[in-house]
């Protein structure tokens, strides 16, 4: 088995490190088995095919950056959180889109995992802004991104495609100056 890289962050709990092409058998087996958790909300990919593409998308476009969230205890990929579009110049932003695995849900994994990717976002990557987009009837996900300080900034009528048909979705973002951001891990 190929060495785990070294974490891009680390909290008491969780460990941050990029998404990698090696990890397609434990991240394919912890997204099958968390289908329940993630229906209707999200589909990451569940077959090592799906998953090259996913991962290759996340490390080859600078457009994008793909993380797992582990936890320190035993290593396991608790969640991914991806920053998608991102956007240079004068805007500094990207897109969230992240899921917890059934295995590590409910324990504040994600919530620790999710301090970590902010402080990198506005750290190393010198983002400014992050912008979540959320079914609003997907609770666990508003809950989570309302921890990490992010505000409601609006209300998106048919905005993505998911599962078959145009979904309505809030549009929670945060930036940089949030004074939430300043705890240990976010």
């Amino acid at each position: 088995m190929p060495a785990v890289p070294t974490p891009l962050a680390e909290g008491p709990r969780t460990l941050l490190r990029p998404c990698r092409h090696e990890d397609a058998g434990e991240f394919t087996a912890a997204a099958r088995a968390s289908r329940a958790l993630h229906h209707p909300w999200l589909f990451p990919p569940e077959h090592a095919e799906a998953y090259a593409q996913y991962a290759s998308r996340l490390i080859d476009d600078p457009a994008k950056a793909g993380f797992l969230v582990c936890a320190r205890d035993d290593g396991r990929i608790a969640g991914f959180i991806n920053i998608n579009n991102i956007v240079q110049g004068g805007f500094l932003s990207g897109a969230l889109r992240y899921g917890a695995f059934a295995h590590a849900a409910g324990r504040g994994l994600m919530t620790e995992g999710l301090g970590l990717v902010l402080r990198h976002a506005f750290g190393p990557l010198g983002l400014h802004r992050l912008e979540a987009n959320i079914q609003p009837l997907n609770t666990g996900s508003i809950a989570l991104v309302r921890r990490a300080g992010f505000r409601l900034e609006g209300f998106s009528p048919d905005f993505l495609h998911i599962d078959g048909a145009w979904r309505d979705h809030e549009r929670w973002a945060v930036t940089a100056e949030t004074p939430a951001l300043s705890g240990p891990c976010g």
